[in-house]
């Protein structure tokens, strides 16, 4: 404990770090508050049909990761999922169309351009989604708690423009946020800005948990109590996932300029064995909505009914299918073997024992698949956690911390938070946070 405090303190003895620090918690708060400004002329205490509709599928998991903006209609609903989606977007066309690919590999100024077009398309995005989201808007709650239409004599098409601008200058707003945090604050400003939502979220979680346990005769306190401890086990297996990596050895050819020396070292290509992240679960959960369509008829209402429980075995276990086949399917589109092999080539780089070229290509890509798939597994067995917490009496709320895109998106934003942290500290010759760990990214490791 008292090395943890020093170590706090040296925090603060780095004027810059602390002063990045400082930043960054400012914009989350401007944030946070932003999440509570409800779009103007919508009577804020009449929206408990909208909140109520936004706890299950993908629509919960907008809610989630807007930090609740989506179910109170808040002025940043839309948060920075739009933003999130033109990234993958930029990102597949990356693999398919010459421009883009083009774009990848020139450096700071290809990176400067993919960033613009990217902005682009979150505008383009949010024009689709914005009045999408007005109409669930007015579906969901009573059509008295539109002021502006019913006491200002706006009409809805009006007013219905006038929030879909607010929408879209909510989000960019929210984009310029995260920006500026990972320019000017400390770690990624976007993972940060979507960490924050899912953890606001948790308070009510915890208290909504501790008061059904302490309300219960039969061993509640003993049962929450075993809850935490397995939530703890859960967190250190997602850290386990998120850390892990295959390290494939590269040497370095011996080079003479002058009369120094360069190359002639062994370094590692550090291969993760979830390389694909969150993504696959976030497109699981996006297909496993397209059952729903069959409630509409009698004859596949059955059907739809039992793809449609979240907490029966045929929709975890298509649902843990689809996790790893998209595992798979985004491993392939970020991590490309062929590039990794010419950057090699370049830099007099090779695999000990395997060919430049075509077959260090084909060795990357074969310890790719080997390590993807026990990593698509545990993604998979992850995903489902939350379903087995809920058959297990834990709270909908508080399950959600089990497993799924809410925890790993908090040890993945978490752990790179602490490692930029640790480059500061280490940088400054002080300790870092986790000095008798294996935090990835430490010097000397």
């Amino acid at each position: 404990m008292k090395k943890f405090i020093e170590t706090i303190q040296n925090i603060f003895k780095i004027e810059e770090l602390k002063k990045r620090i400082v930043y960054t918690v400012l914009l989350i708060l401007v944030y946070r508050l932003g999440c509570f400004i409800v779009l103007p002329g919508i009577d804020a205490t009449l929206l408990a049909g909208l909140q109520s509709s936004t706890q299950e599928g993908l629509v919960g998991l907008l809610n989630m990761f807007s930090g609740g903006a989506f179910g109170n209609a808040s002025v940043f609903a839309l948060g920075v999922m739009p933003h999130i989606s033109a990234s993958i977007v930029v990102q597949l066309l990356g693999m398919f169309v010459p421009y883009f690919r083009k774009l990848q590999m020139e450096g700071e100024s290809g990176r400067k351009k993919i960033n613009q077009l990217t902005r682009y398309l979150t505008i383009l995005i949010l024009a689709i989604q914005c009045p999408a989201y007005m109409a669930q808007v007015h579906n969901q709650i009573p059509g008295q708690a539109f002021v502006a239409v019913n006491e200002l004599g706006w009409s809805n098409f009006t007013y219905n423009i006038v929030c879909t601008l607010i929408l879209m200058a909510g989000s960019m707003f929210v984009m310029w946020l995260g920006e500026r945090i990972t320019d000017r604050g400390i770690g990624n400003g976007i993972s940060l800005i979507i960490m924050i939502g899912i953890v606001a979220r948790l308070p009510y979680a915890l208290t909504a948990e501790f008061g059904e346990k302490f309300t219960t005769t039969n061993g509640g306190p003993l049962i929450l109590v075993v809850e935490l401890v397995a939530l703890f086990l859960v967190f250190i297996a997602a850290i386990a996932l998120v850390q892990a990596v295959r390290r494939v050895p590269v040497q370095y050819a011996k080079r003479i300029v002058g009369n120094r020396q360069y190359g002639g070292v062994r370094q590692y290509i550090p291969l993760k064995i979830n390389a694909a992240g969150v993504m696959p679960i976030i497109f699981a959960q996006a297909l496993m909505l397209f059952p729903l369509i069959f409630s509409r008829w009698d004859a596949t209402r059955g059907l739809a009914a039992t793809l449609g429980n979240y907490t029966g075995f045929w929709y975890n276990l298509i649902f843990g299918i689809l996790v790893v086949i998209f595992t798979y399917f985004y491993t392939a589109v970020t991590v490309n073997p062929t590039m990794m092999a010419e950057d090699m080539k370049k830099n007099g780089g090779f695999i000990p024992g395997v060919k430049p070229g075509k077959k260090t290509v084909e060795y990357l890509d074969s310890i790719m698949s080997k390590v993807t798939l026990p990593g698509s597994i545990f993604l998979a067995l992850i995903a489902i956690l939350p379903a087995f917490a809920r058959i297990l009496g834990v709270t909908d709320a508080f399950a959600s911390f089990y497993g799924g895109t809410s925890l790993l998106i908090l040890v993945g934003v978490v752990l790179d938070t602490l490692q930029q942290i640790e480059s500061y500290l280490l940088m400054r010759h002080y300790d870092g946070l986790m000095k008798t760990g294996r935090l990835s990214g430490r010097s000397g490791m």
